[in-house]
């Protein structure tokens, strides 16, 4: 367990946040490879197939991980202010909390998902394997959350190595057991989505033996249930914020899918190979913002207001660095690795995906501010400007569908998001200067938040 409340922020911020950016890494590089496996060994249908529902699996899962963030900052607050029993009282709230959410998820998932691929004009010829592949996934949801959850609370208390091994662990095996359904019992893509619902089994379940053994202070006593109204409602308006925060940004990419099914499966392929570079290249970026959210959570709960305003700008700073080496590898690398991911050397494919890669990655400039700022306001409590910051790029996306991909082909999709992004950062810039953290504190002070009660 780390305290975040000691020591120079910058370097607090990057050496939690360093294991989890290794551990996205290698979840990035499992995806990479998973891809290049499908591609390669099946078929670039196949990895059009993968592609065409990644969005939609995304975005359940997405919801789920952002939702148990949103749990761990209450928990997060009250570890920083060192009341561990109204901490534990919000572990055992919000176990139940994500055990929930994660059955509705998988009902409804698995009720709906086929219709929700015709409604995105997925193609006849690769409809149903995305639709077996994607059931399988949306099967095992729940062994995501409870992994999610688990490294999330051990965040939340400053551990972020513990969940870096058993990721390891299950992205090693992931791909062990890719080549095992896929090339030698010939299974094909349900094959690659069995194999990644088994590692995530593991991960998660080895997660759990490693609190109930190493950190019992994390283990609710029968008494430990329930937790106070405001209590109630904070862990709820949290997880609520940061997953619907998740929800609405990758409904807009769903939205912005059916445009890239529409452009053809050549496009389609093309987009889901430079996504799986798209997501290697800004995990650093991601992971600070969250780093950031538990920083600013545990400074809160330990009324530290100036390492909550120090520790913004140091998110910051790291960001515009990271993207200024990511720039570097980016540009030269992004052909090679959309080779690789794809399986092919066909232009139609590799130019559009390297295009997509090179805007992007310019644009991090403002990506990276974006994910800090964004992560911070959810850490002091405020869930309202995050989340209309995503609806800002839901709604960019449904417009990028209607104008900007018909006029502009692939382009438009390319440009869509840089635009949104920089029209979200000065947003959030906006409101955090004109209510800056210590105004915050007294706000939340006067409402007897989380981290101060009778």
């Amino acid at each position: 367990m780390k305290d975040l409340t000691e020591g120079k922020p910058i370097k607090v911020i990057w050496l939690y946040a360093l294991p989890m950016i290794l551990g996205q890494i290698a979840q990035q590089l499992y995806n990479f490879c998973d891809s290049a496996i499908v591609g390669n060994c099946i078929n670039p249908e196949a990895l059009a197939a993968v592609g065409a529902t990644s969005v939609i699996s995304n975005t359940l899962i997405g919801f789920l991980n952002s939702a148990t963030l949103g749990l761990s900052i209450p928990i997060a607050r009250y570890f920083g202010a060192q009341d561990k029993k109204n901490m534990r009282k919000c572990i055992g709230v919000s176990a139940i909390l994500t055990l929930v959410s994660a059955i509705v998820l998988t009902i409804v998932g698995l009720l709906f998902i086929y219709d929700l691929l015709v409604l995105l004009d997925t193609p006849e010829k690769i409809i149903h394997m995305a639709d077996n592949y994607v059931k399988y996934i949306l099967a095992g949801l729940i062994f995501s959350a409870v992994y999610n959850f688990g490294a999330n609370l051990l965040r939340a208390v400053g551990d972020s190595k513990t969940p870096l091994i058993f990721l390891s662990i299950s992205v090693v095996l992931n791909i062990g057991l890719d080549l095992l359904f896929i090339q030698v019992f010939q299974s094909g893509v349900a094959g690659a989505a069995i194999a990644t619902v088994i590692s995530q089994a593991v991960a998660g379940i080895a997660c759990f033996i490693y609190i109930f053994t190493k950190c019992r202070f994390l283990i609710p006593e029968k008494d430990e249930f329930r937790v106070a109204r405001a209590d109630f409602n904070d862990l709820v308006q949290s997880a609520l914020a940061m997953g619907f925060m998740s929800c609405i940004v990758n409904f807009g990419t769903v939205t912005l899918q059916s445009s890239i099914n529409k452009l053809g499966t050549n496009i389609i392929t093309a987009h889901t190979a430079a996504r799986k570079i798209f997501d290697i290249l800004d995990v650093v970026l991601y992971i600070i913002g969250n780093a950031v959210t538990t920083f600013v959570s545990q400074n809160l709960g330990a009324k530290r207001i100036d390492r909550v305003k120090t520790g913004v700008r140091a998110g910051i700073i790291i960001n515009t660095i990271a993207t200024t080496i990511i720039i570097l590898i980016g540009f030269p690398a992004s052909p090679l690795l959309i080779r690789l991911i794809a399986g092919t050397n066909d232009p139609a494919v590799i130019d559009p995906a390297v295009m997509y890669i090179r805007i992007s990655v310019c644009c991090f400039y403002v990506l990276g501010p974006l994910f800090v700022l964004r992560c911070a306001m959810q850490g002091m409590g405020r869930k309202i400007v995050p989340v209309l910051s995503s609806t800002m790029e839901m709604v960019g996306k449904i417009l990028a569908v209607l104008f900007l991909a018909p006029a502009l082909g692939y382009l438009g999709v390319a440009i869509t998001e840089p635009i949104i992004w920089a029209a979200c950062t000065l947003m959030l810039t906006i409101m955090y200067l004109s209510n800056p953290p210590e105004k915050m504190f007294a706000s939340i002070s006067r409402s007897s938040s989380a981290y101060e009660h009778d």
